[in-house]
């Protein structure tokens, strides 16, 4: 029998030249997830400028009414969703983590759209356990927000303007820094 010899341990340069490796490649892919997401959210209005959120008159799922009006004084989360979209589903954890945390500082608005009837938004606000409004939107609001996607999300400061604004999954964490500052 031939005796093998144990593996040589790796040499410092290696280690280091590995680790090189390693972070460039995290680096290319935080550069093309981003470079998705900013394409995903190309269309949406714009938060750069931030320009008046679009007026709507929707009523919540109780019948009650809402107004953009309404959201003035006090920043919000404005969340655009459907009934089917599985990542609205696997989204609804993080939103009322997010309202049970910062819901006393930004209100937290859902918006139904591409629904069959307003039971279908209010059995899925429950279905989700869902508390903050749920509003029954329509293809005008949709249109006037430029939802191509869901879930699509805007964050309007307390003067009623658009200062962030994106489409898919995010978490709590991720809605708290897109809130910070307003």
């Amino acid at each position: 029998m031939r005796a093998v010899a144990p593996h040589p341990r790796p040499r410092p340069q290696g280690r280091k030249a590995r680790w090189k490796r390693i972070a460039l490649e995290l680096l290319v892919c935080v550069v093309v997830v981003a470079g998705i997401q900013a394409w995903r959210a190309r269309d949406l209005l714009p938060a750069d400028e931030r320009t008046a959120a679009p007026a709507f008159e929707l009523l919540d799922v109780e019948g009650r009414p809402w107004t953009t009006a309404r959201l003035a004084g006090k920043p919000a989360l404005i969340y655009f969703f459907a009934p089917w979209c599985g990542v609205c589903a696997a989204s609804s954890p993080q939103l009322r983590w997010f309202h049970r945390w910062r819901g006393d500082e930004v209100q937290v608005l859902l918006v139904g759209l591409d629904w069959s009837t307003p039971g279908e938004l209010r059995e899925y606000a429950t279905k989700h356990g869902l508390t903050m409004p749920v509003l029954v939107g329509d293809r005008n609001t949709g249109a006037a927000y430029r939802v191509r996607g869901y879930p699509t999300y805007y964050v309007v400061d307390a003067q009623g303007r658009i200062a962030r604004r994106d489409v898919g999954f995010t978490t709590a964490a991720g809605l708290w820094l897109r809130t910070l500052g307003l």
